[in-house]
């Protein structure tokens, strides 16, 4: 081994040789090589070599062992490297080899895909911050897939912005502007700040004022068109009064959204934008096309519209484009022209082409109200624009009055099979606020009629429980959503399928005729409705006689009790219930005085469709007890939280109304008590306009 050394490593390795030899046994450094080298006699033989153990460890850290006196063996290296112990391996020791160790199974933890979306999100979000670059964090964002996720990155960008300076509050605006509907959906959007409202409560934990900015970021998205003003009455209404969320939307509502030139304010809120408002490119765009009808210039118009710099909003140049073609005839042909070349020089992506022509087609009967000829002119357009290669051919819009009927039957179809699954979810959860929102996203208030068939339809093939759910469903929606005819059509077309009904529910005649006096119980009908459903149906059918046995369980004795009962228990009970709670609040509110605990218990009765009764209630005790400012600053303080709505204000009034020629043998002055409520209500805007000329026309309170 030493003629492999020089003279300096010899003398290297006995100095520390010698060194080591001084040392005590227990400070002695451990050294695996120094183990292993055997310590030769003066008669040559290495000490101990006929004590060495005959065992080895493998690579894999197996024990093998050694054939007899060492030397053979595949993989052994003889009896030089015997030791007098198991092998050890020290990972000090400078010709360590990792691969010597032993195998070691590991667990593998397995990645959450939305720990995988957050990370990534609030890397692109840090990122857009730094650069303001709106279309690299779109890009990014689309790159990033997991579209089911983005209510997340909304959230994340909200609430990372709150907590900073209003230069990126701005910007986070800007980008939610940017992404809607192009990346991110509205329904995601919509998703993202309920998120954000049932957070509210944390977020005041570390951002004092976090009430106050969210509301501005929710008045914000509400001005900025990505958010429907409606979504705010829905919030409040699935929020806990008591949470941070409700305050949340209270704030935006009554100090952002009520104020006049809201818009303008809220827009400048955070002291000026990063970029061009929506209504500054409005213009810009309106200016660019005026001026290009004018000269003809594809080139130049091309050339303002790259400078805007918003081809994010390049649906918008679609849209008003082709309403200018709409508008004035000659400018059709320069319009076609100028939109062809934006997409051919890719100016204007196929996508926002094809968002531009949808927003019009929605926009189409509106718009016929101006120009008579829309819909016929924008149907010889669709045809040119897709043979010409820049409009894609999936826009599939039929041509003429066939193209819109096959429109129309595709709408009713997938209207039918959307609400199928509405009910069928509706009877599940018994979420009647979730199931008017899923309604009014369908945007069909045309179908209503449809909507009540198919509800009672499935509902009578089940059992009594989910026909009560049905009509405790069919009385809020006609304080929410349905108009009177739209129910009384609903029960007609109803009846006119009885005899085919009855082929497969033996007992369907009566259980409709049970739904139909319900109605006019539940007061959603009223009992002058039944003639006009009947006069509407073919005489001496089985839906006239449903009809007539209907008229008959109205009018018997108790009928009020016994039909709000009729599906044995379940909500009709607990409208009962109801009434007596409701009756009992109002008491107590009268002993103590606290509005508070009165709103409270009003809410938790969980009965939103039936809150008409508070109203009655509240007015007739007000006139009995000589109470009116009492009863009249619960109702203002209800209406205020968006506990009461105006239409069940209205419905509340209108019963009073209703009943006040029998109030008036009790309480003399009750006409004119009545009026002074009126008058109150009228002023803080609590019943509908429609309602206050109806009582100018009634002579009774004249």
């Amino acid at each position: 081994m030493e003629g492999f050394l020089t003279d300096e490593q010899r003398q290297m390795m006995k100095v520390a040789t010698q060194t080591v030899d001084d040392l005590p046994p227990s400070q002695k450094p451990h050294s695996v090589l120094l183990e292993h080298l055997p310590k030769v006699s003066a008669g040559g033989k290495a000490s101990g070599a006929s004590n060495a153990v005959k065992h080895r460890r493998s690579h894999a850290g197996r024990s093998i062992r050694s054939k007899k006196d060492g030397g053979g063996g595949k993989g052994n290296w003889g009896k030089l490297i015997d030791t007098d112990g198991d092998y050890h391996i020290d990972r000090n020791d400078p010709n360590y080899d990792s691969g010597e160790e032993p195998f070691e199974l590991v667990g593998a933890t397995l990645s959450d895909p939305l720990d995988d979306y957050k990370k990534a999100a609030a890397s692109i979000i840090n990122e857009y911050f730094s650069t303001g670059d709106v279309d690299v964090a779109a890009a990014d964002l689309i790159e990033l897939g997991s579209s089911e996720y983005h209510p997340y990155f909304i959230k994340r960008l909200v609430s990372v912005a709150m907590d900073r300076h209003d230069k990126e509050k701005e910007m986070a605006s800007v980008l939610l502007s940017a992404l809607y509907a192009d990346v991110i959906n509205p329904n995601q959007i919509r998703d993202g700040f309920v998120l954000l409202l049932e957070s509210a409560d944390d977020f005041v934990v570390d951002i004092p004022d976090a009430v106050n900015v969210l509301a501005l970021f929710l008045a914000r998205a509400v001005v900025d068109d990505i958010l429907p003003p409606a979504f705010l009455p829905r919030a409040a209404k699935a929020l806990p009064i008591t949470s941070k969320g409700y305050q949340v939307v209270q704030t935006a509502e009554k100090s952002y959204l009520s104020a006049a030139h809201h818009a303008e304010l809220v827009e400048r809120r955070w002291g000026g934008q990063t970029r061009t408002t929506v209504e500054e490119v409005k213009k810009k765009i309106a200016d660019i096309l005026n001026e290009y009808v004018e000269t003809g210039e594809t080139y130049e118009a091309c050339r303002c519209v790259r400078e805007l710099g918003v081809s994010f909003f390049h649906h918008e140049v679609v849209k008003r484009a082709l309403v200018t073609a709409l508008e004035n005839h000659a400018a059709e042909a320069p319009i076609l022209k100028l939109l062809k070349e934006a997409a051919s020089e890719n100016l204007i992506s196929s996508s926002q082409m094809v968002k531009g022509f949808s927003r019009l087609r929605e926009s189409l009967d509106d718009l016929a109200l101006d120009i008579p000829s829309a819909r016929t002119k924008f149907d010889l357009i669709v045809p040119k624009a897709v043979s010409g290669g820049w409009l894609d051919a999936s826009f599939g819009y039929p041509s003429g009055e066939c193209g819109r009927q096959q429109i129309e039957d595709e709408k009713l179809k997938r209207f039918k099979e959307d609400i199928v699954t509405i009910i069928h979810e509706y009877f599940n959860s018994d979420d009647i606020p979730e199931l008017i929102r899923s309604l009014e996203d369908l945007g069909a208030p045309e179908y209503n009629p449809i909507f009540l068939k198919k509800l009672i339809t499935l509902a009578l093939d089940r059992k009594n429980h989910e026909k009560e759910m049905a009509s405790v469903l069919l009385s809020s929606l006609h304080i929410e959503m349905f108009t009177t005819e739209d129910v009384a059509d609903g029960f007609v077309m109803l009846l006119e399928s009885a005899e085919d009904t009855a082929l497969d529910i033996l007992d369907a005649s009566n259980e409709l005729a049970l739904f139909l006096a319900r109605a006019v119980i539940d007061d959603v009908l009223a009992p002058f409705n039944l003639e006009e459903i009947s006069s509407k149906l073919r005489p001496n059918s089985s839906g006239t006689e449903t009809v007539k046995m209907a008229r008959s369980l109205i009018f018997a004795r108790h009928a009020g009790e016994r039909l709000l009962r009729c599906w044995g228990g379940g909500s009709g009970w607990a409208v009962e219930d109801a009434k007596d709670k409701i009756s009992n609040l109002l008491e107590e509110y009268e002993s103590s005085g606290l509005v508070s605990e009165a709103c409270k218990c009003i809410h938790e009765l969980g009965m939103p469709f039936f809150n008409h009764e508070v109203v009655k209630k509240a007015l007739v005790m007000g006139m009995e007890k000589k109470k009116d400012k009492m009863m009249l600053d619960l109702l203002q303080e209800s209406f205020g939280e968006g506990l009461i709505t105006t239409n069940q204000m209205t419905k509340g009034f209108t019963r009073v109304k209703d009943g006040l020629e029998d109030l008036a043998l009790d309480i003399p002055n009750a006409k004119e008590k009545f009026k002074d409520y009126v008058e109150h209500g009228k002023k803080n805007g609590w019943v509908s306009s429609s309602f206050v000329t109806s009582l100018t026309e009634d002579a009774n309170l004249g």
